[in-house]
């Protein structure tokens, strides 16, 4: 243990530095990308980001080593909601209420196991973050400027709405707009583009009774 450790450390304080200012400069480039060319840089972080949250790997460690912010952070926040509350509205036939907590306030991670036997499962989700990415960074101006691991939340524990509200408070506050369109992108919107999603796959035979279905 003592040796594994020490070389842990060791290794750390070597490239650590390297790849902390490789993050933090595509980070930067992705925040500034973000803000030149709204439209397609919302759908690619949205979904992107949104993606990352379902698979078994850390969305908020990444957004924490991209430290993103502004638009960018407030797409992520988005991409993050569409796919946890998409697959909770997407799954509410198999799972009901105990779905819809889990999935909706817990994480999305729980449909891995479905994803690998039947990756279409994913669509409705991801038609939700394609929609509600540029929603959020063209026609609301979705920021998310509290705490870089509120990016990649999502509805977990609401910490990613929570998120874009410290961000207001400690800022110069927000707009009845811009709650409505809090609101608008992080809950309704996913919901209903999974909803839809989903409902016409399954009439066209892509999703099958239990293809969703969770041991909860």
């Amino acid at each position: 243990p003592i040796t594994t450790i020490v070389s842990g450390c060791a290794v750390a304080q070597l490239v650590g530095p390297g790849i902390q200012a490789m993050m933090n400069g595509l980070g930067a480039v992705i925040n500034s990308a973000t803000q030149l060319t709204p439209f397609p840089m919302g759908i690619l972080v949205s979904v992107i980001v949104g993606m990352v949250l379902t698979a078994p790997i850390s969305s908020a460690a990444l957004c924490i080593m991209l430290d993103l912010n502004g638009l960018a952070a407030g797409a992520a926040v988005v991409g993050c909601c569409c796919q946890m509350v998409g697959f909770a509205v997407a799954s509410w036939r198999e799972n009901r209420f105990q779905g819809l907590a889990a999935q909706g306030l817990g994480t999305s991670m729980l449909q891995i196991p479905n994803l690998m036997r039947k990756p279409v499962l994913w669509l409705p989700a991801v038609a939700a973050s394609l929609v509600g990415g540029p929603l959020a960074t063209c026609v609301f101006h979705l920021e998310q400027n509290g705490f870089a691991i509120a990016s990649g939340m999502g509805t977990c524990g609401l910490v990613g709405p929570i998120g874009v509200i410290v961000g207001w408070v400690n800022g110069d506050g927000a707009t009845a707009w811009d709650i409505v369109g809090l609101i608008l992108v992080a809950i309704v919107v996913p919901a209903l583009v999974s909803w839809a999603v989903s409902e016409l796959m399954r009439r066209r035979g892509l999703i099958k009774p239990g293809d969703y279905k969770l041991d909860l």
